[in-house]
Order: structure tokens, then sequence, then C-alpha cells
């Protein structure tokens, strides 16, 4: 019996609940994740300006890793809507306290950034698909240059791809199967495919 051929799943999105999150780390001056830049258009507070800063930033950490990651990173409490964020932030219903009122002021805007460049990101997509080209085009690229420098199938893998308006070009790991990398480099074909290259090896 012929073993089973190796499986790959991208699932690639500029995903509202990420944009949310971003927004309001910005919005709150909150540097994790360090390395992840900026986004672009979206005015940066200093986290002095509110009280308990370390429990903020705890706070935070784990709404970014449920919403980058939900199925990875559970809450041990359940979890709650947040007033006025429609069904894009939700909080553990203990111990998010100073998260969840510090973040109350930015629901309008953040929503309406979020929103917009979702909307943005999916009229790429649709505009891409007209042209006859493809979203899942450059991965294909990048799996067979793997399997060609290593001279063996991929291995079956997922990979989560969040394309974000961020103020510095690059890809970065932001959870165990996902990575950001910048829509002015995701529409950039060759140099693209040059970095999403070591993420594949990587993986595959």
């Amino acid at each position: 019996m012929a073993a089973e051929a190796p499986e790959w799943v991208v699932r690639e999105d500029a995903g509202i609940p990420v944009l949310v999150a971003l927004y309001l780390r910005q919005s709150l001056g909150i540097r994790y994740p360090e390395e992840l830049p900026q986004l672009r258009g979206v005015t940066s507070a200093a986290a002095e300006e509110f009280t308990d800063t370390a429990a903020l930033e705890r706070q935070w950490r784990a709404y970014w890793d449920m919403t980058v990651e939900p199925q990875a990173h559970t809450s041990p409490v359940p979890l709650e809507l947040v007033d006025d964020f429609a069904t894009f932030v939700a909080l553990p219903t203990e111990g998010a306290e100073e998260l969840r009122a510090a973040i109350a002021p930015f629901a309008d805007a953040a929503i309406a950034y979020a929103e917009a460049e979702a909307r943005r990101y999916s009229d790429r997509v649709s505009a891409d698909a007209r042209s006859g080209g493809s979203s899942y085009r450059a991965y294909a690229s990048a799996i067979a240059q793997h399997e060609r420098a290593a001279g063996r199938r991929a291995h079956s893998f997922e990979l989560n791809v969040q394309v974000l308006p961020l103020t510095q070009r690059g890809v970065w790991w932001i959870g165990a199967l996902t990575v950001a990398v910048t829509d002015g480099l995701r529409g950039d074909v060759v140099a693209f495919d040059t970095a999403i290259a070591p993420i594949i090896a990587d993986i595959a």
C-alpha cells in the first residue's frame, strides 16, 4: 500500500481580530511582541499613561496569544465578548480587568481601522484572482524550491499568514503556526518569494 502523499495547508488572511488587537497594542503603548513592527497610521501611546502597566501587559499577552492561535491557547476561565467590540474581542471573565477598562475608549476607532484594512486586503486578493493570479502560487513555488534543495518531498505542514499594514517590510513568527507579513512585501512577488522561502524550509 502506497504511503499517503504529504499535504500542506496555508491559510492567508488579514484577520479583523488580529488587526484590532494590534491597534489596541499600539494605542496602549504595549511593546510585546517586541520584534513585530507597529501598524501604519495608528497613534502610539506611552504605556506609562496607564496605572498598572505590568498587569496590563500580562493580560495583553494572554489576549494576543488567544487571538492569534485560539485553539493552542485556551483560557482557564470562560471568555466573554467585550462591549462595543462586536465579536472581535473576547477576554476572560476573570483576570483581565485592567485590559478591559483600558481598551474601552478605542473600540470604534480600532474596528473602523481593522475593517478598512481587511477590506483593502480582500480587494487585492479579488483583483489578483480577476487577473488570473493566485494568492497561493508563491507558497507552491517556495515549496517546490525547498523540495529541489532538500532532495525530498516537503513534509506535511500548516501555516497561517496574517497580511498586515506594518511600518517595516518583513516576515515575523507570531505563533507556533502563524507568521505576519507586511502587505507591501506580500504584494511584491519576487521579494515575497525570497522572504517566505526560509519559513517554508523551517516547517516543510
